[in-house]
């Protein structure tokens, strides 16, 4: 008697829903108006790109997102980092002291330095299949958004100032007021809606709020994009992306001499490409 062994078909089958990356490098062109506080001394601001770019040392900086999804859920990382210069002619000093202006001779009256990282969880809470090609998604998002963030302001002072009641120093001239490394966490929550119009073409909108008295006293985000997507093979995709974004926040600690605080909105176009496999 010969036995007989039967071979079973393989049954093994591609993941029907794999991990998706988003790696993306971009570029915002920011703006900048509201006002900053460093050592008592309240600095306003209204600079536009044009203005910044002709006094700041990182208009743009380095700014990178990443995002991993698998099924509904995902996570990102958000990476932003620049180093602003204001002119004399883009800023105001709210509380003049006589014999103290905004310096006139630094290289910047104002600079701002400001690093975010923001780590946080997408969730799909409903999706609209429109066509085999067009789709609309309704995320959900929360978050934590890091921020670093440095003044120094520079002052043309007279010799007739007492500027260590102030809690400012001096050196050649120039009074400078300056607060580092100031630092906080800010909790954030939102929505992102997502319109595929084809394989190639999707619009992306995002809201947040955060802060609430935790971190800062309250911060809002709003974010509007455009992508479109060519194909490299292999379900690998190049995305050349341009949109514009909206950051606003509003911190404060201290009071007196050491009083420090952060009432901004950073708005201006994002232009970026992405690698989507």
């Amino acid at each position: 008697v010969v036995a007989q062994t039967t071979v079973q078909p393989s049954t093994t089958v591609g993941d029907p829903d794999p991990w998706r990356f988003n790696a993306a490098a971009y570029g915002w062109l920011m703006s900048v108006s509201g006002n900053v506080t460093a050592r008592g001394q309240t600095i306003n601001t209204n600079a536009s790109f044009v203005d910044l770019l002709q006094t700041s040392q990182s208009v743009g900086g380095l700014m990178a997102y990443f995002e991993a999804d698998k099924g509904k859920v995902g996570a990102y990382v958000d990476f932003v980092y620049t180093k602003l210069g204001f002119g004399k002619n883009t800023t105001s000093y709210r509380n003049p002291i006589a014999g103290l202006q905004l310096s006139t001779a630094a290289s910047a009256a104002l600079t701002y330095e400001l690093f975010i990282i923001e780590v946080g969880g997408v969730y799909e809470i409903a999706r609209w299949q429109h066509s085999e090609a067009s789709s609309t998604t309704i995320d959900g998002v929360m978050a934590f958004r890091y921020w670093n963030n440095s003044i120094r302001a520079d002052f043309d002072a007279a010799t007739n100032v007492n500027l260590s009641l102030l809690g400012l120093e001096r050196s050649f001239g120039i009074a400078t007021a300056r607060a580092d490394s100031i630092q906080w966490v800010d909790p954030v929550v939102g929505v992102r809606a997502r319109h595929r119009f084809s394989p190639r073409q999707e619009l992306t909108v995002r809201a947040d709020v955060g802060g609430f008295g935790l971190g800062s006293q309250f911060s809002w985000q709003v974010f509007g994009g455009y992508s479109h997507m060519w194909d490299l093979g292999e379900a690998t995709k190049l995305a050349a992306s341009f949109g514009y974004r909206i950051l606003s926040v509003d911190y404060e600690e201290g009071s007196g001499t050491d009083a420090k605080s952060f009432d901004l909105t950073l708005h201006g176009p994002v232009m970026g490409l992405s690698l989507r496999f």
